[in-house]
């Protein structure tokens, strides 16, 4: 049996916290890490005390959005938001952190990480949103995409 390494190991967490996911489209989870140590946790849904797309339904599906494509119209936070909102509620700073997620940032998420130091992000997913990558690029955050399968692990984004 072989050990696995720190980013392995770290996004193998990333996909279990993914399981408490409430979106029906997408399972996304979400860790930031500072000096191996894991920091906070989150995953995609609807804010506290809201009723779950499960319930309610999904207007982008209903519209048939495409992924990246007007995010604003989703109900629920990203699971990189909620791991940043963690660290709010409980004081804990992330500045200088590393975000391990299963997929990579969208736009609005990548603004809220560039704003709040994370200087480095490892995802087992890319996700289809060209400015975010720009933006992570310009902002000299280091982004390195490490699907489940080159890990030699499965996850829930690697079918």
């Amino acid at each position: 049996m072989s050990r696995p390494s720190w980013d392995e190991y770290f996004l193998s967490i990333a996909r279990e916290v993914s399981r408490r996911s409430t979106c029906k489209r997408r399972q996304v989870g979400a860790i930031l890490v500072k000096d191996k140590r894991i920091l906070t946790t989150g995953y995609n849904g609807a804010p506290r005390g809201l009723e779950h797309c499960e319930v309610t339904g999904c207007l982008r599906e209903t519209l048939g959005l495409s992924p990246g494509e007007r995010v604003e119209l989703c109900r629920g936070l990203h699971a990189e938001m909620n791991a940043l909102l963690q660290g709010a509620i409980h004081g804990v700073r992330v500045d200088g952190a590393t975000l391990y997620t299963t997929d990579s940032p969208c736009v609005s998420c990548a603004k809220m990480l560039i704003n709040c130091g994370i200087k480095r992000i490892v995802s087992s997913a890319d996700y289809p949103d060209p400015l975010a990558k720009e933006m992570l690029a310009a902002a000299d955050v280091e982004v390195a995409l490490m699907p489940a399968s080159l890990a030699g692990r499965q996850g829930p984004n690697s079918a």
